[in-house]
């Protein structure tokens, strides 16, 4: 079973930091390009980072650029994102899933459809 699971979301004080988490399985992720999405209430799910199998191609949206950093630990088939400088705009659920992931943009792999349930993150002004 394909499983991605996400967590270290919380509340936090603008000008705070959070560590999110996405541990995968039953999926090949040593060849998986991960990235990162969000989204607010009543807001479309927008892009946020991603990185290539290898770690050597990242991704930021420019809304995040120079504040978050995306990582990933092939051991622990996992990927982090460390997330600095939080604003309230900030604010929205976090999931994660296989992309394609270039330097420019990312897109989610044509036949994946286990998202998980996401990690929820409030940044409060």
């Amino acid at each position: 079973e394909v499983q991605f699971v996400e967590s270290g979301g919380a509340l936090v004080q603008a000008g705070g930091s959070l560590r999110l988490s996405c541990v995968v399985s039953g999926y090949n992720f040593d060849e998986a390009g991960i990235g990162w999405y969000r989204q607010a209430p009543g807001e479309w799910r927008e892009k946020v980072s991603c990185i290539s199998s290898t770690g050597r191609t990242t991704y930021y949206a420019d809304a995040v650029k120079g504040r978050f950093t995306i990582s990933r630990d092939n051991a622990r088939n996992t990927v982090f994102l460390q997330m600095n400088s939080l604003k309230s705009e900030d604010t929205a659920l976090y999931r994660c899933a296989p992309v394609q992931c270039r330097s420019h943009t990312m897109w989610t792999e044509a036949d994946f459809n286990s998202w998980g349930q996401g990690t929820q993150v409030t940044v409060s002004s």
